[in-house]
């Protein structure tokens, strides 16, 4: 087996449409994780995922419960392996999929927990208020300053710290909008607005993770069968109190991604396996740690080019 085997779940902007629908069409385990999750929800799951539309699929109160399903559907295809992950974390929306996939919630549960989550964070701001964008080639400290700048005319702050060079930016349009202007007179290559539709990881998500807090505390949650490095503290957790109460600090607080990252090299994760749509994580830990393996499950393709490396490293 790959020495050191980490399990990373991708969060919001790792959307597409078309996610997921090759292993779907491929292997029965995995219509059974759609079907759940459309009984739950009671919309067509399968259906946005691979024809959208893509305004809908980017909403957040359809992308995050998605994202959940495609990501989980993946790791069905890896669980008949018997991998035992040292550590996993998942990127914001990511870290539910990282929660079932250590054992700490029941599919159904999660999907159920997490239309709520988006739920509420989608109407503690009204549409059109936040703005979500990356700057990259800045140091957290730059953009720490530049934020704090544009605070002067709105809410603007550091909402994820994903590695050396990226980071991303939420809050209040016009002061999002000048906080990039400032970043681009100290030399930032570039700024990417997001398709989030939410200013998530700000203080302005406080008003959900105060009513998620209700939902959280009345869902069947569990110790962890293996570490769960979290996005708030960047900590390993495996005990169902503090997984408690780190989800509800997660949404108005930044996800310290590269520190996750790091954390999980220092417990012994060499392989890092990237479940659900997208390679954004895995690309952010090779920037983070250059020696790192990094693998990913989101196609047939993928699947099988993973299957076969875990095997040849057995």
């Amino acid at each position: 087996m790959a020495s050191g085997i980490g399990l990373v779940f991708p969060g919001q902007g790792s959307q597409s449409v078309g996610m997921g629908r090759a292993l779907y069409e491929a292997h029965p385990l995995v219509r059974k994780v759609y079907k759940e999750a459309g009984t739950i929800l009671g919309y067509d799951v399968a259906a946005l995922c691979f024809d959208g539309p893509a305004e809908r699929l980017n909403l957040t109160e359809y992308t995050q419960p998605a994202l959940l399903t495609v990501s989980i559907a993946a790791f069905r295809l890896l669980e008949p392996l018997g991998l035992r992950p040292l550590a996993v974390a998942g990127h914001s929306l990511g870290e539910y999929s990282a929660l079932v996939a250590a054992g700490g919630v029941a599919f159904g549960a999660a999907v159920s927990l997490v239309q709520k989550r988006a739920q509420y964070m989608a109407e503690a701001v009204s549409p059109g208020i936040g703005l979500v964008a990356a700057i990259l080639g800045l140091s957290g400290e730059a953009v720490r300053e530049v934020c704090q700048e544009a605070s002067e005319i709105g809410m603007v702050t550091l909402a994820n710290l994903n590695c050396p060079g990226q980071v991303v930016i939420a809050g209040e349009k016009a002061a999002v909008e000048r906080a990039i202007e400032l970043a681009k007179t100290k030399g930032c290559r570039k700024a990417i607005p997001l398709p989030v539709s939410v200013p998530v990881h700000t203080p302005l998500m406080q008003k959900a993770a105060d009513r998620l807090a209700a939902d959280v505390a009345a869902t069947a949650l569990a110790d962890l069968e293996m570490p769960l490095v979290n996005n708030v503290d960047a900590k390993p957790l495996r005990r169902l109190a503090e997984v408690r109460e780190s989800l509800i600090r997660q949404l108005p607080s930044p996800v310290l991604w590269e520190d996750s990252v790091r954390v999980m090299w220092e417990i012994g994760v060499r392989t890092f396996i990237e479940v659900g749509p997208g390679t954004v994580l895995t690309g952010l830990a090779k920037r983070i740690v250059p020696e790192a393996v990094t693998l990913n499950v989101q196609d047939p393709k993928s699947l099988e080019t993973t299957l076969k490396t875990l095997s040849v490293n057995r």
